[in-house]
């Protein structure tokens, strides 16, 4: 993992000065233990004219292996084939740029003690990475640099020269040029923006990365046009701090566009009685769309078809519409604890009449799920080998033939998202599979299309812009002549 910095002098301002800037004698080459290898710090080049210092990261995979265990997706990014065979030592990533803070610390904060003149003077400097992982390539590398005043060459690097018909991969070869920067704000560029291009970071995100973040972004990420993007990344899309950052950015760009002090602008309600409120759980928000779904319907019978330890139905049975609610399980552990769940021995009579739990597969066809207003498929069609997925299908929408039926499953490109999630799992280790939106998209229209229903789609919980939201509901309604038919 490498990074050259340069920049060109004369005699009134030597190149050298990088040297008491960096605070690294150009005549030395230094080594700095990091948790994950060894940084080295040397100058190929070094006179009046022209000086170079570079950055080399020698990553231990052995220890970036061991240190992130436990860690997900932030512990070991890219590891389909094995957490041993990634791009971590050769890339530049958040790894490369936790270096940079921590060889360069005095430097990123524009301290200078022999020469206290030279970190607010800006410099001519160049910046050389030869290998950036960049989502969203060489346009979104210009939409994050080219705003902070660097003229930017990003080379798209070939998946392999001796097959050009592969195309490019996702690295490319980064140059910025600019001489109207100080070197302190260079490297607090360089902070940020690496691991936002990477989209990966090899440790836990806590909170005190959103001070991290606005000390780094001070003065310039306030203002930037890709300033969401870059606070979403840099937070591994934890909503919480991203939030809170954005409004700690916002209050920033409102005090300096008032000319006043932040804490003038703040202060609407008092420290102490500020609360944040907490994020509805995933398993929350399914339900309500399900019910949501169910109550546009106007369903008062319904099957809660795979109804494990029967959530959902003490939600259905707190809704009066719901006249009748009958959950089925191939599992009878699950039952009695949804019973138990229920307190099916303990209810008053009518309430007790209105729900019903069976045990049943749906492998097979069942007469005594005929009839039926809606029927409920909730994080169920995953559960299944794919080849069984067809006497499912048959048994619900060929057989059981319900008005409605309300299906929901995990959209697998959400995964990215997860921070507990290595990287190829999926997120039950009973999930035979887990759909992209246009695979579940497919097999929804054509079931709707074998068994005469419409289907519509909607999404459950936060929508991400680039990969959807985590689950995603599809709502089935028959067609009105087979409804009369029926």
């Amino acid at each position: 993992m490498f990074l050259t910095i340069s920049t060109s002098g004369d005699a009134a301002h030597p190149a050298t000065d990088l040297g008491y800037l960096l605070h690294k004698h150009p005549d030395k080459a230094q080594r700095f233990s990091t948790s994950y290898g060894t940084a080295h710090v040397f100058y190929p080049e070094a006179d009046e004219q022209r000086c170079t210092a570079a950055l080399l990261l020698d990553i231990d995979p052995v220890a970036l292996v061991r240190r992130g265990k436990g860690k997900g997706r932030g512990g070991a990014p890219d590891t389909a084939l094995a957490q041993y065979v990634n791009d971590r030592p050769y890339a530049a990533s958040s790894l490369l740029a936790v270096a940079l803070s921590s060889v360069f610390s005095s430097a990123m904060r524009g301290v200078c003690n022999a020469r206290p003149d030279l970190p607010e003077r800006p410099r001519p400097l160049r910046v050389e990475v030869p290998a950036l992982p960049a989502r969203g390539g060489p346009d979104l590398v210009g939409r994050l640099f080219a705003p902070l005043g660097w003229a930017v060459t990003a080379e798209p690097v070939a998946l392999d020269t001796a097959f050009p018909e592969w195309g490019d991969s996702r690295y490319v070869r980064l140059i910025l040029e600019s001489d109207a920067l100080t070197l302190a704000a260079a490297l607090r560029h360089l902070y940020v923006l690496l691991p936002v291009l990477d989209d990966a970071k090899h440790y836990w995100v806590s909170p005190d990365e959103v001070d991290k973040l606005l000390r780094a972004g001070e003065g310039w990420l306030a203002g930037h046009p890709e300033q969401q993007l870059i606070t979403t990344r840099y937070l591994s899309r934890r909503w919480s701090l991203t939030r809170q950052a954005t409004e700690q950015l916002e209050l920033l760009r409102l005090a300096e566009a008032d000319d006043s002090e932040v804490e003038e602008i703040d202060n609407a309600v008092e420290e102490d009685t500020e609360t944040e409120s907490k994020p509805t759980p995933l398993s929350v928000q399914r339900r309500e769309a399900i019910l949501a779904a169910l109550r546009d319907s106007g369903a008062a019978r319904v099957l809660d078809l795979g109804c494990g330890q029967g959530q959902l139905v003490q939600a259905l049975l707190k809704d009066a519409r719901f006249t009748e609610i009958v959950g089925l399980d191939v599992s009878t552990r699950a039952l009695t604890i949804a019973g138990r769940r229920l307190k099916l021995d303990r209810i008053g009579e009518r309430q007790a009449s209105r729900v019903k739990l069976v045990q049943g597969s749906l492998a097979y066809t069942d007469n005594r799920l005929k009839g039926y207003d809606a029927a409920v498929l909730s994080e169920v069609i995953e559960h299944l080998d794919l080849p069984r997925l067809p006497a499912l299908e048959y048994a619900v929408f060929g057989h059981a033939r319900p008005r409605t039926v309300v299906v929901t499953t995990p959209n697998v490109e959400y995964n990215v998202r997860w921070e507990t999630l290595p990287a190829g799992q999926v997120r039950h280790g009973d999930h035979r599979f887990e759909w992209t939106r246009e695979e579940f998209r497919a097999w929804a229209t054509a079931v709707a299309e074998r068994h005469g229903y419409e289907v519509g789609f909607s999404p459950v919980g936060p929508e991400d812009p680039e990969v959807g939201p985590p689950t995603q509901l599809a709502q089935f309604v028959i067609k009105r002549k087979e409804a009369t038919a029926a």
